[in-house]
């Protein structure tokens, strides 16, 4: 008895030290790794880290520190917020713009940089926590609106700020011992670790753990989620007025490169994707890592164009790292293929893990029984379509009203079908995924390297487009593979693999452009997207043919219906015979070609290619799949319907260029309309 009662306390204790380290272990992590890269620095600079150089680094990574400590806070929530870094450039240019050199001005406007972020915060929260809207679509589309007030705001960089202000936020809060961006990271430390305390902090990762065992124990679910998005709105608001002090000016697109970084100093600080885990302080101290990696390559001369690359790649093997330390689909494939391998070894059968796929016979048809009429049969598909297309005659007729007798010559309808040729291509890549469940967020850059890397192939030569044409294709075959592979081999989120994705591609991009793309495109292709055959021009028909084969893939076949039977449930799906992780390669593949088809033809409809040339065509390739008819969610849509978005867009597109209403106004539209049809469909789907 006496032993019994002597290592019950002791086994008691063992647990107490071990369930405190597994709770400390992200942040411990990320701080050992912190002082492990400073220690890297300083030896590989030859110099000392002295409070000067303490303090420039301090100074370096706030801004990112800040925001992605707000990024957290949703994301043990089990969201996601896009809008953060359109939320920094738009405090940026507002205080850049408006500040005086004076006391009540400078408090003044930092109080209402924060404010602003949390209005916006506000603004996602109503929808995500009232209205039950997904976090991802909610604020894409809020990203876009901010982006598109802020060139309203200011459209190139300029402006300035008192220099008092400057020194203020990075100087010295003590001289020669504590720099100001260490106090207020230390005083946002204290307030989170305050904040943990309360019954809000430990609402944050009830929700993310589970939702509903959160609202069976009483917790106000959709309040603690909407203060949350207010809170994260409240600290991208001071990252702004943080960067404001640091650049000294305003640059419409200072955030911008903020959004991968954010994510990376999340997972890299122990905060689990997907909610539940996680704080503040290891991701201060993730956003530190990341900026001192970034320094060693410098330090390395490794050119800047990698940078984005590294970023990319430090998210997914952080993901990753996290996966393996967690009962996730990676760990449990990995055990399975090990235990697997430890049976062949013993010379055992191993275990009926996969079971070849059931099929189900479907009945012959038979003429003898009475099948509905066709409009019957697809009522639901038309009524969610019919929409999109009723829309686009509303902006037809306005649009004859504005810019006088337009619509009634073949002209501008030909004109409407190449303008919108790149969003009809896109439109069966983004929406076969979004049918799916999922999202490609990498299409940008997709679109941008296929483009630069056809011109600069073809530079100008026709008989190029044998073998360049295919291989920009390839490549977009290829890059939808390697995140399929991630999606369902290694059980990464399709947002984080193919966010990371786009920042990879954009390195690459600025790596073998040298941040100038070169070559043109051969007079072919120029003729083929610009040219007039009896008033049409080449692509058309070439259109009208996708869009027939895109409407069969997606409609009339095995395919087809493997995406719909995804989109409405894996489990069911795999239960009922569909190849689940096979056709969601397979999607993710036809994404990507799309998006390199999009890149060879913006290439020849423009001649050249240019950075960033597929950064317009994000938002736009959602909106049409979106205001298609199409739910966000995945099982329900039809290409017939996002044909319609198509049009749609693309007729208000240049209905708007031709009036005085600026290029921002596009964006802001964008956002708005994918907003209000996710509403819409919503309310239809319930």
């Amino acid at each position: 008895m006496s032993a019994i009662a002597a290592t019950a306390p002791q086994s008691a204790s063992t647990s107490l030290v071990r369930g405190w380290l597994d709770r400390l272990r992200g942040p411990l992590i990320a701080i050992g790794v912190f002082l492990l890269c400073l220690g890297l620095v300083r030896w590989l600079s030859g110099g000392t880290l002295g409070y000067y150089e303490l303090g420039t680094l301090a100074a370096g990574g706030a801004t990112l520190a800040i925001a992605a400590s707000g990024q957290t806070i949703v994301v043990l929530t089990g969201g996601f917020d896009l809008s953060a870094a359109a939320v920094i450039s738009l405090v940026n240019v507002t205080l850049a713009g408006q500040m005086q050199d004076s006391p009540g001005s400078m408090l003044l406007w930092t109080l209402a940089g924060i404010g602003v972020g949390a209005a916006t915060g506000a603004f996602n929260g109503l929808f995500i926590a009232g209205l039950r809207l997904q976090p991802i679509v909610v604020t894409l589309a809020t990203m876009f609106i901010l982006q598109g007030v802020t060139l309203l705001v200011m459209d190139k960089p300029g402006g300035q700020i008192p220099g008092s202000f400057a020194q203020a936020l990075t100087g010295d809060a003590i001289p020669g011992v504590l720099p100001m961006p260490v106090l207020l990271l230390a005083a946002l430390i204290g307030l989170w670790l305050a904040l943990k305390n309360t019954l809000f902090g430990k609402a944050l990762p009830a929700l993310g753990s589970d939702r509903e065992a959160a609202r069976a124990a009483g917790l106000s679910v959709r309040l603690h989620e909407f203060f949350a998005y207010v809170l994260a709105g409240g600290l991208y608001g001071l990252a702004g007025v943080f960067i404001t002090a640091q650049t000294g000016s305003g640059d419409p697109l200072v955030g911008n490169p903020m959004l991968l970084q954010m994510f990376a100093a999340v997972v890299l600080g122990g905060t689990v994707l997907g909610g539940g885990r996680g704080g503040i302080v290891g991701t201060i101290f993730g956003a530190y890592v990341l900026m001192l990696v970034v320094n060693i390559l410098l330090v390395l001369d490794v050119p800047a164009f990698y940078s984005s690359v590294v970023e990319g790649l430090i998210l997914v093997l952080a993901v990753l790292a996290s996966s393996l330390a967690r009962d996730s689909v990676l760990a449990r494939t990995l055990r399975q293929g090990l235990a697997r391998a430890a049976a062949r070894r013993a010379g055992r059968l191993p275990r009926q893990l996969d079971l070849p796929s059931a099929r189900i016979a479907l009945p012959m048809h038979d003429p003898a029984i009475e099948h509905p009429a066709w409009w019957r049969r697809h009522a639901e598909a038309l009524r969610n379509a019919v929409p999109a297309y009723l829309c686009f005659v509303a902006v037809l007729v306005v649009t004859q009203f504005v810019l006088g007798n337009t619509i009634v010559s073949w002209p501008y309808y030909d004109s409407l079908i190449v303008l919108g040729c790149f969003l009809a291509v896109l439109a069966l890549g983004q929406g076969a995924v979004i049918l799916t469940g999922g999202l490609d967020l990498s299409l940008p850059w997709t679109i941008g390297l296929s483009g630069i890397l056809c011109a600069g192939l073809l530079s100008g030569s026709d008989a190029a487009l044998v073998y360049a044409v295919p291989a920009v294709l390839a490549l977009g075959a290829l890059i939808g593979l390697v995140n399929g592979l991630g999606i369902v081999a290694l059980g990464l989120s399709p947002i984080v693999m193919t966010l990371a994705m786009n920042g990879i591609l954009q390195g690459a991009a600025l790596v073998y452009s040298g941040g100038t793309p070169n070559g043109f495109a051969s007079p072919a292709l120029r003729w083929f997207m610009t040219a007039k055959i009896f008033g049409v021009t080449p692509v058309v028909p070439l259109v009208v043919l996708f869009a027939a084969g895109a409407s069969i893939l997606l409609g009339r076949t095995v395919f087809g219906r493997r995406i719909y039977a995804i989109g409405n449930g894996e489990r069911p799906a795999e239960l009922s015979g569909v190849p689940v992780k096979a056709t969601l390669v397979k999607v993710y593949m036809l994404s990507g070609a799309c998006a390199a088809l999009v890149g060879i033809m913006l290439a020849g409809f423009s001649g050249q290619a240019s950075l960033g040339m597929g950064d317009d065509y994000l938002l736009p390739s959602i909106a049409v799949v979106v205001v298609g008819g199409a739910l966000i969610t995945g099982g329900r849509g039809s290409y017939l319907g996002m044909l319609g978005g198509v049009l749609l867009l693309t007729a208000l597109q240049t209905l708007l260029a031709g009036t005085t209403l600026p290029y921002a106004t596009r964006a802001i539209l964008y956002g708005v309309v994918v907003l209000g049809a996710v509403v819409a469909l919503r309310e239809r789907a319930h």
